[in-house]
């Protein structure tokens, strides 16, 4: 994963003073003019590809013209100058609901949250709230987090290092370490403080207001969120450890009455929602992961491109990230591993020196291996421990290269308890296996289908047709919004399930 060079910035806004957003039920301060200085358009810019390919890459199609469009009519509402200029608003290809921005304009939002909203005054508030963020100058107030994040970064750094010591090889454990780390970092810089938070879903209530949009939906799509979290909390814990929207934005769930009362107070009633055009433009979106980039189905990772696949043991979680496969323990307990993997000259030794020069963080740092060939599932492959230690604490690091075919090659690189070698992550490794044409082609993505509720129709009936083995009417529940109860929809309602997509060339 990369570390971007935006974790330690600031924005420099011209700011004016605040004006007062006037209700009878109280008052919203409101940032004055501003524009965007060309310090802040530069930082954005050099975090922009970075942010861009750690979430997947930008999702494109009518989704991403409808987030451009509502998210440039709603900051037109902040005083910032130059919006269509300045200002740009993403979809990014994720299945991880997320939202957030950084200086100079830029705002994303991932297919992931896209899919739990809707309507477009949904759509207008989160946009609205990430706006927010940038008018009030919060990444000012992040300085200090900044920078105690940094220096968590590298204390978690010295910590590993004393466990596995200083030298080249004492650092390996560390620097596999540092995809956890980083993290954790990217998830305190990216994070704000209550007061923050607060303050942004006042700016998208207003913000959303402003632009025509009832801004009692802020709630709505809060309480979606919430539910989500929840969900997938109780159906699969740590299973999968990629952080979410609550990762960055805490505590949703008490933010719902909040914004709801904010909203009711900057406003008598009425305003847009545009629920049945905002779901139309859905229809289609892929749900969960993308299978160009791999997907996870349980404890196993599939990835058709390249007709791989392996399983993690149970008791692992995996997190697709954009440069590794990560796996580490649920419970805190055991050794940990990356998978990565690409083209390579045939030389597999020479992919497992460089998977240990990599984790010394110096790619061109010597190491001294002797990599055994060995075989997995008929594929040739070559491996090598490595130990290092510090007091009474040592561990294992392996590397194993396997050649999938002429020209691509794959590796795990694993810690484990000294003496352990691949310990309780060996059959991941020997799990590794190449898929067959037929099942690579029956790899599809799940997407959203828009349907009309008809007479007949049940939350039930409707629930039965979502593409999953599992919690299938609590998952339609969350997905529209349905509160647990209600048993029927009125004739006419348009509602989103998530339905298996044609099979792709991937």
């Amino acid at each position: 994963m990369k570390h971007p060079t935006w974790l330690a910035a600031v924005a420099a806004l011209a700011l004016a003073a605040p004006a007062m957003a006037q209700s009878s039920g109280g008052t919203i301060a409101v940032p004055g003019p501003q524009s965007i200085s060309a310090a802040d358009k530069q930082t954005g810019a050099q975090a922009d590809p970075d942010l861009t390919a750690e979430y997947g890459g930008p999702y494109s199609g009518p989704q991403a013209q409808l987030v451009k469009q509502i998210g440039l009519k709603v900051a037109q509402q902040s005083g910032i100058a130059g919006v269509e200029r300045d200002f740009s608003f993403k979809l990014l290809n994720s299945g991880v609901p997320n939202a957030f921005a950084v200086p100079g304009g830029y705002v994303y939002t991932t297919r992931g949250l896209l899919a739990l909203m809707n309507n477009e005054a949904e759509l207008a508030f989160v946009l609205g709230h990430e706006t927010g963020h940038i008018a009030a100058r919060h990444t000012d107030r992040r300085q200090k987090v900044t920078q105690r994040s940094v220096l968590l970064g590298t204390l978690g750094q010295t910590l590993l290092g004393a466990v596995l010591g200083n030298g080249a090889l004492g650092q390996i454990g560390g620097q596999l370490g540092q995809v956890g780390i980083q993290r954790l970092v990217v998830g305190n810089v990216m994070s704000h403080s209550r007061q923050d938070e607060f303050e942004a879903d006042d700016l998208g209530v207003v913000y959303a207001r402003k632009a025509g949009y009832d801004a009692t939906a802020s709630s709505d799509i809060l309480a979606s969120l919430a539910a989500q979290t929840s969900l997938d909390a109780r159906l699969t814990g740590q299973s999968r450890t990629t952080p979410g929207w609550a990762m960055s934005h805490p505590d949703p769930a008490a933010r719902v009455a909040r914004s709801l009362q904010r909203a009711r107070q900057q406003t008598a009633s009425g305003g847009l929602r545009n629920g049945d055009a905002f779901l139309l433009a859905l229809n289609g979106m892929i749900y969960g992961d993308d299978p160009a980039q791999g997907v996870i189905e349980g404890q196993v990772f599939r990835y058709p491109a390249d007709r791989i696949q392996f399983t993690a043991p149970v008791g692992y979680g995996m997190n697709n990230g954009a440069e590794a496969v990560t796996i580490t323990p649920t419970t805190g307990q055991g050794g940990q591993a990356s998978f990565t993997g690409g083209r390579f000259d045939g030389n597999l030794d020479a992919l497992v020196t460089k998977g240990f020069a990599a984790l010394t963080g110096q790619a061109n740092a010597r190491v001294n291996v002797t990599p055994q060939r060995t075989t997995i599932n008929g594929m040739t492959a070559a491996t090598a421990t490595l130990g290092a230690s510090s007091g009474n604490q040592a561990v294992d690091a392996t590397v194993v290269a396997i050649a999938a075919s002429a020209n691509t090659a794959y590796t795990f690189t694993v810690i484990a308890p000294r003496g352990a070698g691949l310990g309780n992550l060996a059959p991941l490794v020997q799990s590794f296996r190449r898929m067959t044409a037929a099942e690579a082609a029956a790899v599809r993505p799940r997407v959203i289908q828009v349907v009309t509720v008809g007479k007949a129709d049940t939350v039930g009936s409707l629930s039965a047709r979502m593409a999953f083995d599992d919690a299938r009417e609590d998952r339609f529940r969350v997905l529209n919004g349905i509160p647990a109860g209600v048993t029927t929809l009125p004739a006419g309602r348009r509602v989103k399930l998530v339905v298996w997509g044609a099979p792709g060339k991937y």
